[in-house]
């Protein structure tokens, strides 16, 4: 504004010096004249009435022209200098304008690369993450050319300006895009929630029902377990006749009955026995069974047909060995479980 004043004042500078010119040439072609005529005065005098009357007054050529000049001189003023003047302030308060749309720009393509740079942070689509990083660049690089352009550069302001308008309108669709996606996934975690509490309910109730399942097997388990009744041991001398000393026993005789069992599976069943020393050790019968995740010796095996209904069973051990006196258990297995047994006490 410095300079629109100094600019001002050199104008109507300008202005008095073309006035002050007009009036000091006509002072000096009135001196000229004055001289002149002071060389002829004695001839004009005497001859020339008005000449000697109005001897100090400007002839009417030089005041016309003086007159002409002024006229000259203003209309250069009011018609050239003037809306020069007033041109070069309107100029003035477009390039201020032009400046202050340019920082609003600048502003606004700073806003926008600072949107861009926040939701990447907000996401994981990695494809979504690329698209937004390449639009960030792209008004990096239009607010480079921005601050890089004149403000009086009109065409390029314009420019700038479209791309600005091109850029606030692609903001406002990731805008909307990741709204819906921040929506959608609000409602499919508030499902999977809803999924997993429903899960859970239904791995508790699985869990349950195994429970049950497993008790129920158990039970089943256990009420089709075969059972060994009315075990009775009887030892045999050589007549096959009772033996009551230990001395005299030369064979075992087991006598006992499968139960009924409707809910047992029928068909042919291998029946051990255990006979026990007074040691505990079973006398050998000449193999093993399972057992309880281990292996045990029986000393008799047999296989029978089983129906579910009551079934007699008998089995015999000859005496192999020396037989010491006291009490001999008898276990009866089947279908891997212990299903009866019984003892026999003998003296010496």
């Amino acid at each position: 504004m410095d300079d629109k004043t100094t600019d001002n004042k050199t104008t109507d500078n300008k202005t008095d010096d073309i006035i002050d010119g007009a009036v000091n040439s006509l002072g000096t072609e009135q001196t000229a004249h004055s001289l002149t005529g002071r060389a002829g005065a004695g001839s004009a005098a005497s001859t020339s009435p008005q000449g000697r009357a109005g001897g100090g007054i400007l002839p009417w050529p030089w005041l016309l022209a003086a007159i002409v000049l002024l006229i000259a001189a203003l209309c250069t003023y009011f018609f050239v200098i003037a809306p020069l003047q007033e041109k070069a302030e309107q100029n003035e308060q477009l390039l201020q304008i032009a400046e202050m749309d340019k920082t609003e720009m600048k502003n606004e393509y700073e806003s926008f690369a600072r949107q861009y740079s926040e939701m990447r942070t907000q996401i994981s689509n990695d494809s979504l993450i690329a698209q937004l990083s390449q639009r960030e660049q792209e008004v990096q690089n239009l607010l480079q050319e921005l601050e890089q352009t004149k403000a009086s550069d009109a065409a390029e302001i314009a420019r700038l300006r479209r791309e600005l308008a091109t850029m606030r309108q692609v903001l406002k669709s990731f805008v909307a895009e990741i709204d819906s996606l921040n929506r959608l996934n609000t409602q499919l975690t508030a499902e999977n929630q809803d999924l997993r509490q429903q899960q859970a309910a239904q791995q508790q109730q699985i869990s349950a029902l195994n429970n049950q399942n497993e008790q129920l097997s158990d039970q089943v388990a256990i009420a089709a377990q075969l059972d060994a009744t009315a075990v009775a041991i009887t030892a045999k001398n050589k007549k096959g006749k009772p033996a009551r000393k230990i001395a005299d026993v030369k064979k075992f005789q087991i006598d006992f009955k499968i139960a009924r069992n409707v809910t047992a599976q029928t068909g042919i069943k291998t029946i051990y026995v255990r006979i026990l020393k007074p040691t505990g050790d079973a006398l050998n019968g000449g193999g093993t069974f399972s057992y309880a995740n281990r292996q045990l010796e029986y000393s008799i095996r047999k296989d029978i047909e089983y129906n579910g209904e009551e079934t007699a069973v008998t089995v015999y051990w000859d005496v192999t060995e020396m037989l010491l006196a006291g009490q001999y258990r008898v276990q009866i297995f089947a279908d891997g479980n212990e299903i009866g047994g019984s003892n026999i006490n003998f003296d010496k």
